[in-house]
């Protein structure tokens, strides 16, 4: 079985129908960027994957590992950014990193993984109520990635961080999963992003795959020079 696998994903909060038999699968290696309008589905179904919402139908699998039924097992193989995740303001980044390290059962190997991965330098040792928005998103990237989990679920990880912030993110995620034989799930607005990160992605629309594909190949089937014209041509159809 491939690390991850969606089924047939139902879900509706009251009458509001928010996804519709979702299906995809991510390989080994492979950063799967899942794309679309606010309200479209994408963090419904990354909370499901990361076992925060249980789904109305389908199932999806993790590891070999049900998310209705095995909840705690895909947690051990999986770790989730949310696009709003917090710090802790009063204690410093490497104090943060120590703390996560704790929780996941990891060392101090670990812990200086993630102070590498994070770039901070001697930022680490201030309070990370002091960080910009950008500090604060590259210490919680280290935060995940740093515990060698073999799948990452990120929810917009580059929202609203300047281009030199962003740029670090972005390489941490795929020297990870390329250097870990590890999978990736994002969800973003930045079709840049997407092109530059994704191996594959699916767009999705009204809590519906309405097209999937590597970026090259869907634009050479609709013609167009990048993604966004992708998706206005099939919302039109």
């Amino acid at each position: 079985m491939k690390p991850i696998v969606v089924d047939s994903l139902r879900k509706s909060f009251g009458k509001k129908v928010a996804l519709r038999n979702v299906s995809f699968e991510v390989d080994r290696s492979e950063i799967f960027g899942l794309i679309g309008p606010n309200g479209a589905g994408k963090t419904t179904t990354l909370r499901i994957l990361a076992t925060i919402l249980s789904p109305d139908g389908g199932d999806a699998w993790i590891m070999g590992h049900s998310v209705r039924d095995e909840a705690d097992e895909v947690r051990r193989n999986m770790t989730y950014l949310p696009e709003d995740a917090g710090v802790y303001r009063h204690i410093t980044g490497y104090e943060f990193l120590k703390i996560m390290a704790d929780v996941y059962g990891k060392g101090t190997e670990h812990v200086e993984r993630g102070a590498k991965i994070s770039g901070l330098g001697s930022a680490l040792k201030n309070a990370m109520g002091s960080y910009s928005k950008g500090m604060k998103r590259r210490i919680l990237l280290a935060s995940v990635l740093m515990v060698e989990p073999k799948v990452v679920i990120l929810d917009e990880p580059t929202s609203g961080l300047d281009v030199l912030h962003a740029v670090h993110v972005r390489n941490a995620i795929k020297d990870y999963v390329k250097g870990n034989g590890a999978s990736a799930i994002i969800s973003s607005h930045n079709m840049l992003e997407v092109e530059y990160l994704c191996d594959r992605v699916a767009f999705i629309n009204n809590g519906e795959i309405i097209a999937e594909g590597r970026p090259r190949e869907l634009k050479e089937e609709c013609g167009c020079s990048n993604l966004e014209e992708v998706f206005a041509n099939l919302i039109r159809r």
